[in-house]
């Protein structure tokens, strides 16, 4: 295992349990975020390039800062109030039996019995995927942007709809009426 490797897989594994263990809901994203880069840049250091460009754009540049918006225009970032148990115990046994399904279900798979010792990879440049979503699938491609973008402007107007006077009487943005 080679250094930057190693500092990559820490980063990401450090980043992964910082979200899941971080009260506050924006650190949590963060994390999340800062996690799915290091998960990016472990593609791109083993020669993946397609699958972390991927991963840049979907998850980091999609999925991450639309929670982050989310979580900002609905106000969840503080922390709940209260005590939160915790359930690590049941959590782990959880992850063990998913892990346990998992493994039994792979390692018994007929289909990785089958698989011929030596198959040639046909090579899958950036380009030619490049070249297929600007040119045969951009009508797809922009459906889906313009669909994130809705999903976006509808989260603003939900979190916007109901605002604090200073009296502290909720305001509807739609009729302007008070309601108590």
């Amino acid at each position: 295992m080679n250094f930057i490797f190693a500092i990559l897989a820490g980063l990401t594994v450090g980043a992964a349990f910082a979200a899941m263990t971080l009260r506050n809901l924006v650190h949590c994203a963060l994390c999340l975020t800062v996690s799915l880069i290091g998960l990016a840049l472990l593609y791109l250091q083993l020669g993946a390039e397609f699958a972390g460009f991927v991963q840049v754009l979907v998850y980091v540049g999609a999925v991450a800062i639309l929670i982050l918006f989310a979580v900002l225009l609905t106000r969840g970032g503080e922390a709940p109030v209260g005590r939160i148990t915790n359930s690590l115990g049941a959590g782990l046994l959880v992850a063990a039996a998913v892990f346990g399904v998992l493994a039994w279900a792979i390692i018994g798979s007929s289909a990785l019995k089958a698989l011929p010792k030596e198959t040639p990879q046909p090579a899958l440049l950036v380009k030619a995927v490049g070249d297929k979503l600007m040119g045969e699938f951009v009508l797809p491609l922009q459906g889906i942007a313009l669909l994130l973008t809705a999903a976006l402007l509808g989260a603003v107007v939900i979190a916007m709809r109901e605002k604090s006077s200073p009296a502290g009487v909720a305001v509807d943005s739609r009729s302007a009426t008070r309601n108590p």
